[in-house]
């Protein structure tokens, strides 16, 4: 039989056209068939991160030149339902038949599942299935799938050495932003948030490694207050407002806080109302953590009138008989669907009455025990910011009638009815507590809020101590301490997963914005130098919890 091609028989030849062939076809089909996606071909694959402010797609083989491969890698909770696989395919989806989205398909992403390697993440095909990415991004199980803020934190913690995550996949941007201008849809930008921008994230680490909020000083900004004095009448007590009272200095209005060798972010509402979209913050404390509460949404809202919803009944916040309030309000934007409530917990600990028959009854005060509200709602809450201090003295106790329990007893240790030791066994409990919640919910973020100062001078506020002088004690005062003035919120938060909202030393300092004599219900020779005039301080403590959130 004759010979041919390198003298191969025909019917050799036959077997080696038939194998080329079958290599191009598998090649070429590579991306749609299931089974062999398993084994994906060299190429520049995508890996997956983000933090809460942004993320990005960054191409694994440049982090493999890095050397950091192995390192930087998304986590999902184990936990939930929905696995990687899905969340995988999910973002995989292919956004319309248009070829100009082929570069855009073809890009395989990464997830990465807890503790996986570089080696271990799964490829995942793209399915051909329809889909934007505003319904990914609207898609409730991704979205609780994703723990953004694991990278982020494990680079913060120093657990992983920083990638240089700098060169972002544009070509992913230009493509899908293309397809969506031709069918006359919104921007990207606004409906695939996780998508770009690595420079924001490294920023936000940089930030927050090096600033220390609660070290700075106070200056003048011309561009303060965030909202005016004479408005804000839809949120602001008019006890609070001192532009309505006979003061007469308001210079108080136009300090702001400067963080030492960093920057604060500006507050502005918009940006509040996106980052917390889909989100509940919870204020739940004494009149302080009222006033942040107040302060928070003339700010959010800029003081103007604005369209809300009453949600109060959604957290159990509705007027009980015979009471002249509720324990607190919700009130939820619709733009957003964002939520900020307050609940008021003056001791931060669960109080019950001993017998809910009789009016007169005493309360148990128990010490060890979070507020039932917490216990009840906790599951519903996005960020939630703590606060307790100054209802804790015998008179206050004596006039709530509040016996202390451990336990579930009334308590008979001597050293632990000393105000001071139980009022840092109940700090300890509540952070103890909430720390204990924070697997259930990776999602939570808990702040405790430091102590609020008080300034009153030659008195208490029923002996004749004032605060009406209208020269700040912050003139040319700096705070450079490194630990916090409130040393058992300080101890309590140390080694858990709750953060500490240090304003403590900052506050100390303001000695001029208190309501002083003006509060509309003073009697003569009573000065109040516990609260604050709105605008005012609390407005510092919502921009520092700004940048932390």
């Amino acid at each position: 039989m004759k010979k041919s091609f390198y003298g191969l028989r025909g019917k050799e030849l036959s077997l080696v056209t038939i194998a080329l062939m079958c290599m191009v076809i598998i090649m070429l089909t590579w991306e749609k068939t299931p089974l062999l996606s398993t084994f994906p071909p060299p190429q520049t694959r995508l890996q997956f991160s983000s933090d809460s402010l942004a993320g990005t797609l960054v191409s694994a083989s440049h982090l493999e030149q890095q050397g950091h491969a192995d390192e930087y890698i998304p986590s999902f909770e184990d936990k939930n339902t929905v696995n990687n696989q899905e969340v995988g395919r999910a973002f995989s989806h292919s956004y319309s038949n248009d070829e100009d989205t082929t570069s855009f398909q073809n890009k395989r992403i990464a997830v990465g599942s807890r503790g996986a390697t570089h080696k271990q993440i799964v490829e995942l095909r793209t399915d051909g299935s329809s889909g934007s990415p505003k319904e990914m991004i609207e898609d409730e199980t991704i979205r609780n799938q994703i723990v953004v803020e694991e990278g982020v934190e494990a680079l913060r913690k120093k657990e992983v050495s920083k990638p240089k995550l700098l060169e972002v996949d544009e070509k992913i941007k230009q493509v899908v932003e293309e397809n969506y201008s031709r069918q006359g849809k919104q921007s990207v930008d606004s409906v695939l948030p996780i998508a770009y921008n690595v420079s924001k994230v490294d920023e936000k680490l940089e930030r927050d490694q090096a600033c220390n909020y609660a070290k700075g000083k106070w200056v003048v900004d011309e561009k303060q207050p965030l909202y005016s004095g004479f408005g804000c009448k839809q949120w602001l007590s008019g006890m609070w407002a001192c532009r309505l009272t006979q003061r007469t200095d308001f210079a108080y209005e136009k300090l702001r806080w400067q963080p030492k060798g960093c920057e604060m972010e500006r507050f502005k509402g918009s940006e509040f109302l996106k980052r917390m979209q889909d989100k509940t913050l919870a204020f739940v404390g004494d009149s302080l953590g009222r006033q942040q509460f107040q302060s928070l949404m003339c700010m959010v809202t800029g003081g103007e009138e604005q369209l809300f919803v009453d949600v109060g009944k959604e957290f159990g916040l509705v007027l009980a008989p015979g009471n002249t309030r509720p324990n607190g309000w919700a009130y939820r934007f619709p733009s957003t669907n964002t939520t900020i409530l307050y609940y008021w917990s003056a001791s931060l600990c669960d109080v019950e009455p001993l017998d809910i028959r009789d009016q007169n009854t005493d309360y148990a005060m128990h010490l060890d025990r979070p507020p039932a509200f917490l216990q009840q709602y906790i599951n519903k809450i996005d960020v939630l910011v703590l606060n307790t201090g100054h209802h804790w003295n015998r008179g206050k106790l004596k006039a709530n009638r509040w016996v202390m329990h451990v336990g579930g007893k009334p308590n008979i240790d001597r050293k632990l009815a000393m105000i001071w030791s139980a009022k840092n066994l109940t700090i300890y409990s509540i952070v103890n507590w909430v720390n204990s919640q924070l697997p259930k919910y990776p999602g939570l973020k808990v702040f405790y809020r430091t102590i609020s100062p008080r300034h009153f001078v030659g008195g208490d506020w029923n002996t004749g101590g004032s605060c009406d002088n209208t020269r700040p004690m912050s003139v040319g005062k700096e705070v450079l301490q490194d630990e916090s003035s409130d040393e058992s919120a300080a101890g309590a938060v140390k080694g858990t997963g709750v953060k500490l909202l240090d304003i403590t030393a900052l506050s100390q300092l303001r000695d001029e914005a208190h309501i002083s004599k003006y509060s509309i219900t003073a009697k003569a020779g009573v000065q109040d130098c516990l609260h604050w005039c709105l605008p005012g301080v609390p407005d510092t403590w919502n921009e520092i919890l700004f940048a932390q959130i």
